[in-house]
């Protein structure tokens, strides 16, 4: 049976689950984890680095064809792109002296990322006089997060980490924006809960996490979202046989203290620059480049110009986010009042499901967000290949759709392979989200459960006993 009675002695969370990782056998997994991290990041800087010169003209652009070559030879990044535009190559400190016009243009050091984010950037320009060289700076600053982040899950699913280490989108975006450090925050979160057994109580763990996806919030905001179901975690297994509300809003608590913390000395120092970043994806409309399914769904009303359908999703889409984040929540504690188990990590896989569904915006980079619930999870090997094939038809084919677009080569804006290859990939992903999850939230939390992530997989397969609690 998976799962402990509320009333259990020792609650599931401070089971060491995970002891096992410290004997024979668990250092070798590591090795060959980070070591094949490394060199998919290798690949994946290489990818990227093909944008990159081989000469440059005065502003420090990539020569010559750069606008063409980013999209014919599928090695756009918005790391180089964004060399011009936010003064980055002028070293400017981000959001103390910046702006946001009224048409929408960022201007004086703002950009369209939170705070840590933009440190991120201005820190990988410092040293740099040209758009490959903010590219290589920026790859050095981010591949020891993609190795911590191959590390910990190496730590918490041994091989299965592998889905990671060696994962097409690692190659296709690790280098693609600034991601990786806040994967490596939210996936440190669930390290810290479950990933160093019984040496501190679970509110002291959760605290500790929360100040993760509190920073994670202030890189790249999605983690945020996390905070709750981490919260309800604590409620429920904090002390066995008892709701611990105290402890649970320590998490949220903490969360929001270090956002407000990381925030504040930007929004008092330069506010007008500080909200321009929020501003700016406030205002982003729907259109090609946003790959949603609001787009694709609802095209030709989904025009940019089409102001009552801009206004219409600007409503509907952060609603049916936050319906979905309820229903992922509220799941999970139907799930805990029939087991005994809150699955905090699944139904944090589940909002993000709900999230990159339904938001108006899906940048392909947001599969590097994804992978580690791929992982953690124990997903079937089924849904995981189909995800990577449907992600690299988008992520490949909106390039090319983009070169052919400029190019006129098909007859239509809407016609040739590229084109289709992109509606694939944008239903196929839309058709494996909402598929995962539903199957997050019925899938045992290897985590929470006390149980290996290898342990989750059989589960599914193996019918509960007669009389055992559904899991």
């Amino acid at each position: 049976m998976i799962g402990t009675a509320l009333g259990s002695s020792t609650p599931a969370s401070d089971r060491p689950s995970l002891r096992r990782l410290g004997t024979a056998g668990g250092g070798i997994v590591l090795v060959v984890v980070v070591a094949l991290t490394g060199l998919t990041l290798l690949l994946g800087y290489a990818n990227k680095a093909r944008c990159t010169g081989p000469e440059y003209d005065a502003a420090g652009r990539s020569t010559p064809d750069y606008g063409v070559r980013i999209d014919r030879d599928v090695c756009y990044s918005d790391i180089q792109y964004l060399w011009l535009g936010r003064e980055i190559d002028q070293h400017v400190f981000p959001y103390v002296s910046g702006s946001i016009t009224p048409e929408g243009r960022l201007a004086g050091g703002a950009v369209e990322y939170p705070v840590l984010t933009g440190l991120l950037m201005w820190a990988g320009a410092l040293f740099a006089d040209t758009d490959g060289g903010f590219l290589l700076g920026s790859a050095l600053l981010m591949a020891p997060f993609g190795l911590l982040t191959g590390w910990m899950l190496g730590r918490l699913a041994r091989w299965r980490a592998l889905v990671w280490a060696l994962g097409p989108p690692v190659v296709l975006y690790a280098f693609h924006n600034w991601d990786l450090p806040v994967v490596a925050c939210a996936v440190g979160a669930v390290y810290v809960v479950h990933g160093r057994g019984e040496r501190q109580p679970l509110v002291d763990r959760a605290t500790v996490a929360a100040v993760l996806l509190g920073l994670g919030v202030a890189l790249k905001v999605y983690p945020g979202a996390f905070v709750l179901p981490l919260a309800l975690y604590v409620l429920a297994h904090s002390r066995p046989g008892a709701l611990h509300w105290r402890g649970a809003l320590r998490v949220p608590v903490a969360a929001a203290v270090t956002v407000v913390a990381v925030n504040l000395p930007f929004a008092l120092a330069g506010y007008e620059g500080w909200r321009a970043s929020f501003a700016f994806q406030q205002q982003r409309a729907v259109d090609l480049t946003t790959n949603s399914i609001w787009y694709w769904g609802f095209r030709p009303g989904s025009d940019p110009g089409d102001a009552a359908f801009q206004d219409a999703v600007d409503t509907l889409s952060p609603a049916l986010v936050l319906l979905s984040f309820a229903l992922a929540c509220a799941v999970g504690w139907w799930r805990f009042r029939r087991s005994g188990t809150y699955p905090w990590v699944a139904v944090s896989g589940a909002m993000l499901c709900g999230f990159m569904l339904l938001h108006k915006v899906h940048s392909p980079q947001y599969t590097l967000w994804l992978l580690p619930f791929l992982v953690l999870l124990a997903v079937p090997w089924g849904y995981v290949a189909a995800y990577f094939a449907a992600d690299a038809a988008m992520g490949i084919g909106i390039f090319r759709w983009f070169y052919a677009v400029k190019t006129g080569e098909g007859a239509g804006i809407y016609e040739g392979l590229s084109a289709q290859a992109v509606a694939v990939g944008v239903w196929g992903r839309a058709a494996l989200l909402l598929a995962l999850f539903v199957l997050f939230l019925r899938s045992p939390d290897p985590l929470a459960e006390g149980a290996t992530v290898a342990g989750a997989a059989s589960a599914r397969r193996t019918p509960a006993a007669p009389g055992a609690p559904p899991g």
